[in-house]
């Protein structure tokens, strides 16, 4: 069976950065049509060409793609012709072989919010697609506020879009601009214009998420008929974002009836790059990933109750719709209160750790994380703190060194341009090798800016730790999170620290303290014997 061709067109650079907080830098968006073009897409979005400087200076510098770059812009405005609208020349001049234009058609839109005649409205999305046509681009109309125009005036609405296709549009894009149009509702539109004249093999859909199905809608326009879809990374876009294509890649090419009726030009092999895809957006945002997230989010394998890890270990089929490796995620099995011995013994294995069933030592661990976990420590987002923990109660925890003692001081003092700054001072005496080691560090940028005591404390802990140091030399923290587990005079402090390392290796560890530099350090004492342990393993397999 042949499998018809769907079309995906990113908006990530254009509708995307219209989220609350995200404005793109000219390398970032490459970075990010690089991304994209691995990806896979058929269409990337590069912004508005003559809006700002940035979309100026992406559009001078775009890559060559194999994916089809387009520029964003207006129909024309009421009163000029096409090719004297200085605003649609900059679009044209853009030099993109793709060029897509959003017009409005829905009536009241275009007497309040233009404040021009219903006639005048689509003869600027004729003329404005024409021109694009004579000047031998691509031409797309995005028929904004499509759905809700329809509903109000369905004769107005597909007037405007068969101006459109009778200019030579290649793509009709109906937007539900608003997000407000359900799935149901979407179909059933979808299905009537393409009863009215306009071929489902030039239909697009445009959602936004503002029910919590952009991508729900997505899919029934595709059921309806419609052949492309657009949408954007992680569901990046204006208030609650666009249909996220993180979500819908996967879901048409693993999910039936897509994968079998459908061809998206995603190869296997570019899928499980998508987890990788989404998390380094979210590092160019400087953003956590959403843990929850469909297919890619960290907790999208996670099993963390005893009953499901158990069934897990028979048949990953039990609990889980795919393969996460399809993905390029992984399967978590995290520790927590909640866990029974299945989830323990296969958390172990992970770790390298063999323990028989019915070993003793399997009941200890499990009330001792239980009992932690009841003190405010966390484990199922602390992996290598659990690893740690377990070899401990085990006897197979190492000694690398040991803490004699640590301080840490703030001080508030005047600089040499006579402003009040902070210091943060760190002093930690480690016993290692047999001798004592103390070691100061002072918790200070390059501009000569205090980084806080947490900064002075790990810098401190790591600076002399005398056969073990080469071994921590390519580690570093990546992230900080505290969170205050009880309130008022008894408020307890959980600290959960990310590190890495050279080798890609990324761990996280907890500390609980009411003292936040106690459990900050606790946390650190933990990242640097997990990353001692893998160092010193790594270093006796050969010889094994």
């Amino acid at each position: 069976m042949t499998r018809e061709r769907l079309y995906l067109y990113d908006t990530t650079l254009r509708d995307g950065q219209q989220t609350q907080g995200v404005q793109f830098s000219t390398p970032e968006k490459l970075q990010i049509t690089e991304m994209l073009d691995r990806l896979g897409v058929d269409y990337i979005e590069g912004g508005w060409p003559g809006a700002n400087p940035t979309d100026s200076a992406f559009f001078a510098e775009a890559p060559e793609t194999k994916a089809k770059m387009t520029a964003f812009g207006m129909t024309k405005r009421a009163g000029r012709s096409a090719a004297n609208d200085d605003v649609l020349a900059a679009v044209v001049n853009a030099g993109t072989g793709t060029v897509c234009l959003v017009g409005k058609t829905h009536d009241f839109h275009v007497t309040t919010a233009l404040g021009i005649g219903l006639d005048d409205n689509v003869e600027n999305i004729q003329a404005s697609l024409s021109h694009l046509v004579e000047n031998k681009r691509e031409a797309i109309f995005d028929a904004e506020h499509f759905f809700d125009g329809y509903k109000a005036n369905p004769d107005y609405a597909l007037r405007c879009l068969k101006a459109a296709q009778q200019a030579g549009a290649r793509w009709i894009v109906l937007c539900d601009t608003n997000g407000g149009t359900l799935p149901t509702e979407i179909f059933r539109i979808v299905t009537e214009v393409i009863e009215a004249g306009i071929a489902g093999e030039i239909l697009g859909i445009h959602t936004h998420n503002d029910t919590a199905n952009a991508v729900a809608g997505s899919l029934a326009a595709v059921d309806a008929g419609a052949r492309q879809i657009q949408g954007t990374l992680n569901g990046l876009g204006e208030r609650c974002g666009n249909a996220n294509l993180v979500t819908l890649i996967p879901t048409l090419m693993l999910k039936e009836p897509y994968r079998s009726r459908y061809d998206i030009g995603v190869t296997p092999e570019a899928l499980t790059a998508l987890t990788q895809v989404s998390r380094q957006l979210d590092d160019i945002l400087n953003r956590v990933p959403t843990k929850q997230a469909p297919f890619v989010g960290a907790s999208a394998f996670a099993h963390k109750a005893g009953l499901h890890a158990s069934a897990i270990l028979k048949d990953p089929t039990t609990y889980e719709h795919i393969d996460p490796a399809l993905v390029g995620n992984e399967r978590v099995i995290p520790m927590s209160n909640q866990a029974g011995q299945s989830n323990l013994r296969r958390r172990l294995a992970d770790a390298g750790i063999r323990v028989e069933q019915g070993d003793p030592a399997l009941a200890r661990m499990l009330d001792e994380v239980k009992e932690r976990e009841a003190r405010g420590y966390t484990y199922d987002s602390a992996q290598a703190s659990f690893e740690v923990l377990a070899r401990q109660v085990l006897g197979d925890m190492p000694e690398f060194f040991e803490v004699k003692r640590y301080r840490v001081t703030v001080e508030r003092r005047k600089n040499k341009y006579n402003k009040m700054v902070s210091l943060s001072e760190a002093v930690v005496v480690v016993k290692v090798d047999g001798e004592k080691r103390l070691s100061v560090s002072e918790s200070l940028d390059e501009a000569g800016s205090d980084r806080g005591p947490v900064n002075a404390l790990s810098t401190a802990l790591a600076k002399d730790l005398g056969q073990y140091q080469e071994a921590i030399a390519d580690m570093r923290l990546v992230d900080f999170k505290v969170r205050i587990t009880q309130g008022g005079t008894e408020a307890v402090t959980r600290v959960i620290i990310d590190s890495e390392d050279g080798a890609g290796r990324r761990w996280s560890t907890v500390g609980v303290s009411p003292n936040i530099v106690d459990a900050s350090f606790e946390a650190l004492l933990d990242a640097i014997n997990w990353k001692l342990l893998r160092e010193t393993r790594a270093a006796k397999a050969p010889a094994e």
